[in-house]
Parts: C-alpha cells; structure tokens; sequence
C-alpha cells in the first residue's frame, strides 16, 4: 500500500497544503489540496475519493478537481461519505449556486459525480485497499479510517478532539504499521481546541496513554500558525514513537 501526502495541514499557507492523501494513485483520502498537488494528468487517474468530513479544509478542492477531470476518463468519479456529510456537499457546494451541480451533468442519467453512503465500522473496498470508517470526537459527524491492504494497515485519526474507539481498534488490528492523529493547536490555545475538537500537545499526550502497544505514530493537521510551538510541545513530551506526516511524502506500507 502507497500513501502520497498531497497536503497534511488543517489550514493553507504558502508551504502548506490542506488534508488529501493518495492511495495507490486512485484513490483519494479526503480532497483539501487534489487539485493543488497534482498535475492534471495524474488528477485524470483519481477515481474514487473518500472523505472523513465536510470542513472546507477536507473538501476544498473538490469542485476544481472535478472540473478539471470532467469528460477525461469514462464514468463517474464516486465519492465515498457519510450521509451527514454527502448532504452538507450537495447543499452546501454541488448547488448551481457555489458551483455547479455536477449530479446532475451531463445529465442525471450520465453524472460526473456519484456518491456512496458509507457506515460506521462497514468496510468497502476500492480498488484492492478496504477502508473501515471509524467514529471520531469533532464538532461534525466525522470518520477517522483504518486502512488495509494485504495484511498491513494504518489508522487514519482525521479531525478529533478526545476520543475511544480509534484506540480500541488500534490495540486490536494485527499488522498495524502507524498510527495517524490530528494535533492542530499548541497548549496555549487548548481552549479553543477542546471547543472545536482538536488535540493539542497536551491532550495527545494523555490519548496516547490509550495506546496499549509499540506502534509508531505520525502527528497530521496542525495549524500553520501553531507549527512551531507544537513542534517544541510534542519534543518537550520525550517521546521517541512521535514523528510528523510529512508532505510531499510517499509512504509504503
């Protein structure tokens, strides 16, 4: 299983791009920077993406990536959510008001867009790798992702505050490679973490305590303006298991 890191932050700046990985070449996790990341021509290959939540910094690529695809390779793309989250896309952003609807073009009987309702912990396949949507802590119906391939997973945290049943399936999945968990803000703005359901340095060190064995984890989402001042937090906590999602990155599992 390959990941390639297109963006690993939960907001934009000049270096940093908004949450997208790439499965395999075709299948996106998330679509914060698709568009962005990569050249068209590999864009035309991304057949199915998968989205954990509706936040912009999760989705925000989707209509260029989509106008950008349209009539280059046969079929829908399939957009893979839960049911909160399709109907915050289709009200919120396929409207004809933000962007086009494209549902219903060419025509509703030939969409360029198809979506896929998807269930707590109900796996689905998608081109030989099977996700396991997993209930996450955030201030929106959100999923967090394990992830497998050929015996070898990772566990995708998404965005969550405080949380239970990500750590439970991380101490029980056998072949579990990594372990990837949002921390967005630095201790100085736990407040505004613990109301919008991020992890801080702080919080992470006390989720991490749920972990029962020795699996590297991989720290994605923080803020820009927080970057620095949770690179000190996290090394304060002398932890030699913690490392980052690195951008521009491919990861093989």
């Amino acid at each position: 299983m390959r990941l390639d890191v297109l963006g690993g932050f939960g907001g934009e700046s000049i270096d940093c791009r908004m949450t997208c990985l790439l499965v395999n070449d075709s299948v996106a996790l998330d679509a914060g920077s698709l568009s962005q990341a990569l050249p068209v021509e590999r864009q035309v290959g991304v057949r199915s993406i998968v989205l954990t939540h509706s936040h912009m910094d999760h989705t925000n690529s989707l209509p260029f990536f989509i106008e950008n695809v349209y009539g280059k390779a046969e079929g829908a793309i399939d957009i893979y959510a839960s049911a909160p989250t399709i109907y915050a896309i289709r009200k919120y952003l396929f409207n004809n008001a933000t962007w086009p609807d494209f549902t219903r073009l060419p025509n509703h009987l030939l969409p360029a867009v198809k979506f896929h309702e998807i269930e707590s912990e109900v796996p689905f396949t998608l081109d030989g790798v099977t996700f396991t949507p997993i209930p996450v802590n955030h201030t929106i119906p959100t999923f967090g992702f394990l992830i497998e391939q050929d015996g070898r997973s990772v566990l995708w945290s998404s965005d969550t505050g405080p949380t239970q049943r990500l750590w439970e399936i991380a101490n029980r999945t056998s072949g579990l490679q990594v372990v990837m968990v949002d921390t967005s803000f630095d201790n100085s703005m736990q407040h505004v973490a613990d109301v919008s359901l991020h992890l801080t340095p702080s919080t992470l060190a006390r989720e991490l305590e749920k972990l029962e064995r020795p699996i590297p984890v991989l720290l994605h989402h923080l803020k820009p303006p927080c970057i620095a001042r949770i690179r000190e937090e996290v090394a304060a906590l002398g932890r030699s298991d913690l490392g980052y999602l690195e951008q521009g990155r491919c990861y093989d599992f």
